[in-house]
């Protein structure tokens, strides 16, 4: 494998990017010739064995497929869903990897600038290093729910995003990971945090 800070003394950026992530997640690539196929697998997944509830899962597919054509054009590249459980409660969570769209990131941006932009939010901002990939901003927020765009849901959701400079480009990552499950928001900001740590360039 190739040592991920090679690229921090080169003029050639990296060519992908690699993440580990729990193996409970569901990986569902953006794509519209990919994703339809994707949200039915996991549709078929998640409801398998529960043949009278065909009305949810039809929901559930149509909610997906909104919530993958938004983040598509959005600059989505990939989302990931947990499919865990603790006993019958599932650990509702998610992960879109994606680009900024043009014109969203500031002129010659670098972490700082990045960061006194954000800062200007009701988010928490802070200045990370990530383990292989670098410094990056952390962005954290708990937002009030939306039950009509989230199957009923009630609770806070809690976001943490972070935006990574891509080595020797002009062009960010940015990694959006989400949880309605306020109760166990710390829990899972930890998770979170650990995941974003893994990033390493190819």
């Amino acid at each position: 494998m190739s040592d991920p800070w090679m690229y921090k003394n080169m003029a050639i950026p990296p060519k992908d990017y690699n993440l580990v992530v729990p193996d409970g997640w569901f990986k569902l690539p953006l794509d519209p010739e990919a994703r339809d196929r994707s949200i039915v697998a996991l549709a078929e997944r998640q409801f398998s064995g529960m043949d009278n509830a065909p009305h949810l899962k039809e929901q559930v597919m149509r909610e997906l497929q909104k919530t993958a054509k938004d983040a598509y054009q959005a600059g989505g590249i990939e989302l990931y869903l947990s499919t865990l459980t603790i006993g019958s409660l599932p650990l509702s969570s998610s992960l879109l990897v994606s680009f900024p769209m043009p014109g969203t990131m500031p002129s010659s941006a670098n972490v700082h600038t990045v960061a006194e932009t954000l800062r200007r939010s009701d988010a928490d901002i802070t200045l990370v290093t990530l383990t292989a990939a670098g410094k990056a901003v952390r962005e954290f927020r708990t937002d009030a729910a939306s039950p009509s765009t989230q199957l009923g849901n009630e609770l806070p959701t809690t976001t943490v995003k972070y935006y990574v400079p891509i080595p020797a480009a002009d062009e960010w990552l940015i990694m959006s990971f989400s949880t309605p499950l306020d109760p166990l928001a710390k829990q899972m900001v930890g998770l979170f945090d650990a995941v974003a740590d893994t990033l390493h360039w190819s």
